[in-house]
């Protein structure tokens, strides 16, 4: 399929909605969200580690939004911004879980997937997909779905001499290739990512793929989970029930086809608001990676994940009592003056540290090496098919926006 046909199976209109930011769809997270954070955050850093109150809260958003830890109303919030606090909670989650409760195996939800879980069962789940998605598995991501779609998004409008990457571009990519990772043709893959919020939905669309790969499997994603075997306490083996597997694949399609089109759009955006950066870049492609590595600690896409307080505890100051939620902030975590100098300046020169841009401990994400993938083979195909790229003088410049869900509004770019 072409890369036009593509786009017009996916639909123009349909993208627009669902990864622009600014629409309904995505405000119930602060999409709409058009300051710059970053001030607010360094200003709270600098006066304690530890605040009481949502992050939204503290930057001046005061209106309910839903994200991971929140709305819950009737718990005590608290919020983290500095970078050795953030990796003390992540090695502890003993105090502070990923799960407000147990979960429910029979659930197909997001909550009763590994996200929520803690300890030997979390290992164990994970280790069902890990393989999957080490470094070493990530060229079977590439050949079977990233460059095929890659290419064909870029065939819809290489010989416009123009476009706009957030839609002709990034938000496609990710939806792409973990629907495509999941045997979910073309046309039924915005269908997916709408249906997220009502998982009956999803599973009926999943329902017939995960019976037919049970029956003759594949090498797809789905097929890897119909065939896993988990091992219990007593030492028994099963397969994972279809319950199970629902949970999985709403988790990962959550994931998948959520983040990384925001974070490539953020990374592409940095370069072409630097043109001298972005040619070095382009005659030097080991640059490649260091740019992509600086815009993950610059801005990270979502720079806020929850944990919830399993017992009383003094933290930094602050008494955190049971039942708590405390929010870490990892965008103001990646810009610690006490990590990084200048850490305001997106800087490709600078040494390489460990950041919290995929999260950290046990429940670092698991595909981002996937993520990676797709943004350094989706930025090689720009550079290498569009000559002179560049942002379009003639129409708006892409802004940074969100809450909880950082990108950019549009990239219109010209070339040639």
């Amino acid at each position: 399929m072409s890369g036009t046909n593509e786009t017009q199976a996916l639909g123009r209109d349909r993208i627009r909605k669902l990864f622009d930011l600014r629409s309904s769809y995505n405000a119930v997270s602060g999409g709409d969200f058009t300051d710059d954070p970053y001030p607010v955050w360094h200003e709270l850093r600098e006066r304690a580690v530890v605040h009481e109150g949502t992050v939204h809260e503290l930057t001046g958003v005061h209106r309910p939004l839903r994200f991971q830890g929140l709305p819950l109303p009737d718990r005590p919030h608290f919020s983290v911004f500095g970078y050795a606090a953030l990796d003390e909670i992540y090695r502890n989650s003993e105090v502070f879980s990923s799960s407000e409760g147990d979960t429910d195996p029979n659930s197909t939800a997001v909550a009763n997937s590994m996200l929520s879980m803690d300890g030997t069962r979390h290992r164990r789940y994970r280790a069902l997909v890990q393989p999957s998605f080490v470094p070493a598995r990530a060229q079977w991501w590439i050949t079977n779905w990233i460059q095929h779609t890659v290419h064909n998004l870029i065939d819809g409008f290489a010989e416009e001499g123009r476009a706009e990457l957030n839609v002709d571009f990034c938000a496609a990519i990710p939806v792409l290739t973990i629907t495509g990772s999941f045997g979910v043709p073309v046309e039924q893959a915005l269908d997916v990512r709408e249906a997220l919020h009502n998982p009956a939905e999803v599973v009926a669309m999943l329902a017939p793929i995960v019976a037919a790969r049970r029956e003759s499997p594949q090498d797809d994603l789905i097929s890897v989970l119909t065939q896993a075997e988990l091992k219990d306490d007593d030492g028994t083996t099963h397969r994972l029930s279809d319950a199970e597997i629902y949970s999985f694949a709403l988790l990962l399609l959550f994931a998948g086809s959520g983040t990384t089109w925001k974070q490539m759009g953020i990374t592409i955006t940095a370069l072409l608001q630097r043109p001298d950066l972005l040619r070095a870049v382009n005659e030097d492609r080991s640059l490649l990676r260091p740019a992509i590595e600086e815009a993950l600690r610059w801005m990270p896409t979502d720079p806020m994940f929850s944990r919830h307080v399993t017992r009383d505890t003094d933290f930094h100051g602050t008494h955190l009592p049971a039942g708590s939620v405390v929010h870490l902030c990892l965008g103001s975590a990646n810009r610690d003056p006490a990590r990084w100098e200048r850490p305001d300046e997106y800087d490709i020169t600078r040494r390489m540290k460990a950041s919290f841009a995929f999260g950290g401990g046990p429940h670092v994400c698991l595909g981002m090496h996937v993520a990676r993938a797709e943004i350094r083979i989706g930025i090689e195909a720009l550079l290498d098919r569009l000559p002179n790229l560049r942002l379009d003088p003639d129409r708006d410049q892409p802004r940074f926006i969100g809450m909880y869900e950082r990108g950019v509004t549009e990239i219109p770019v010209v070339f040639g």
